[in-house]
């Protein structure tokens, strides 16, 4: 009862409590304050679950066949997606330095974009003029240099394969008449004209010539003449296709357009990536019960170093490919050498297959020089490779990420059948993930196996940790 005078009018009770008169229903009760009454006992915590049950075991199956069946039907359209994982993984390390110097997020991601798509940007304006020249100076000037190559190294290798395959001589057929050509009457007055060898019959507008063949090569197979019919018909069938090839010109274009767009799409969900990372990483964490959460926290430490040696690294000794090649063709004065320079950076990205492949139009190129020069190239590019080998990897890659060759090269062969070109440049960070999962594994189960990276996570995450304080 609000207004009444004993509503709320205190006085000592028992023990020294306060009590208050309440007016309820017209009547007066005496009843303690609200602050002295004993709290409501709170209802027992749930329990946490620290090990993997069954509940958890069956829900995360089929989660993850629902992922796959998504993944399979939607997989004409993830590469973007890929390619955005990869930008996120890649940009973090940069995106993350700026946060430490108290950058905003989003300030510090726009800051990254905005410095490595400007540095792209003039890096490409600047080579794109003359990389156009000296394509275009590449197109005009190789059938001559094919047909130069075939000059001097046809007559070695033709020498080289008769010692391989030595051909066998053929009788040539017995001709039934020696005359040029035969007409012979038929029962119903036309005439039936039998071409002999070594003439030919050529259609010249609206007439008909009859004329002597020429000498037929019967030099078996010789590289000179593989390389210079080769050239010929490139060069005829680029005459009579005029029209088909401005088409696939016209193609290229809006493919082009179409990759921008995409290329677009790509860094918004990269930036999306980096700028939600801790949640990203926090969903996955919540998967896995609370006891098992640190053996979790290691196997994203020992993935992680993984890939950032195997795409981190990879571009980064990609980078270093391509200035010291360009530096050596440029003083060795190569044909063409900013267009070479840029195959054996793109070459480094696909380990082993992609460093042989650059290498053979540097040495063919050398060779429409003089011998000495494609020698000379050759032992630079063995150069480059023993420094990306014995410093270069060691240093950037790391042996947390070191993969066996015949694997690399098996898994390329494997990504390349089933999947192309990104099969093969996506093979080798996949394994790496796969080989982390199971070195993880084998670190649990064989406690007594060697483990490099276990104790350097120890290491980091005792330094992390916060300090304890003690009261003296």
């Amino acid at each position: 009862m609000r207004g009444h005078p004993f509503a709320r009018r205190p006085f000592a009770g028992r023990a020294g409590v306060p009590y208050c008169w309440r007016a309820q229903n017209g009547a007066i009760r005496v009843m303690p304050p609200p602050d002295s009454l004993p709290p409501s006992p709170s209802p027992p915590p749930s329990p946490v679950p620290v090990t993997w049950g069954r509940a958890r075991l069956v829900f995360l199956s089929l989660s993850a066949i629902v992922l796959v069946a998504l993944l399979v039907v939607t997989r004409e359209v993830l590469l973007p997606f890929i390619l955005a994982i990869i930008i996120a993984y890649v940009l973090t390390p940069l995106v993350a330095r700026l946060e430490a110097r108290r950058f905003p997020r989003a300030v510090a991601i726009l800051t990254v974009y905005f410095f490595v798509l400007g540095g792209l940007y003039l890096g490409i304006a600047s080579a794109a003029p003359l990389l156009f020249t000296e394509t275009m100076g590449l197109v005009r000037d190789a059938p001559r240099a094919i047909h130069k190559l075939s000059a001097q190294l046809g007559p070695s290798a033709d020498r080289l394969l008769a010692r391989v395959a030595p051909k066998a001589s053929e009788p040539a057929p017995a001709s039934s008449s020696s005359a040029m050509f035969l007409v012979t009457p038929e029962a119903s007055g036309a005439y039936r004209v039998e071409l002999n060898r070594g003439v030919e019959v050529v259609q010249e507008e609206n007439v008909f010539r009859v004329r002597a063949a020429e000498a037929e090569r019967n030099d078996g197979l010789t590289v000179s003449r593989l390389l210079e019919e080769g050239n010929e018909r490139f060069v005829h069938y680029a005459k009579q296709n005029a029209v088909e090839l401005l088409t696939v010109g016209r193609r290229m274009v809006a493919g082009f357009a179409r990759s921008i767009f995409m290329l677009f799409m790509t860094l918004m969900v990269a930036g999306y990536l980096i700028g939600t990372r801790e949640r990203v990483i926090d969903f996955f964490r919540t998967l896995v019960p609370l006891g098992s959460r640190l053996s979790f926290d290691r196997l994203l430490f020992r993935v992680d170093r993984g890939l950032s040696g195997v795409v981190r690294g990879q571009l980064l000794i990609c980078l270093v490919n391509g200035l010291l090649s360009a530096i050596g063709f440029w003083i060795f004065d190569l044909k063409y050498w900013p267009i070479i320079s840029l195959v054996a950076a793109v070459g480094s990205l696909i380990p082993i297959f992609g460093s042989i492949l650059s290498t053979v139009p540097a040495v063919l190129m050398g060779l429409t020089h003089d011998v000495w020069t494609a020698l000379w190239v050759l032992l630079w590019i063995l150069g480059i490779h023993q420094i990306e080998a014995n410093i270069l990897n060691p240093k950037i890659i790391g042996t947390a990420a070191k993969i066996h060759p015949c694997i690399v090269v098996f898994v390329l062969i494997v990504g390349e059948h089933f999947f192309g070109l990104w099969g093969a440049l996506l093979a080798v960070p996949t394994w790496s993930i796969v080989q982390s999962v199971f070195l993880h594994f084998r670190s649990i189960s064989m406690p007594d196996t060697t483990d490099t990276v276990l104790p350097l996570f120890e290491r980091l995450k005792g330094e992390s940790a916060p300090p304890v304080e003690t009261k003296g």
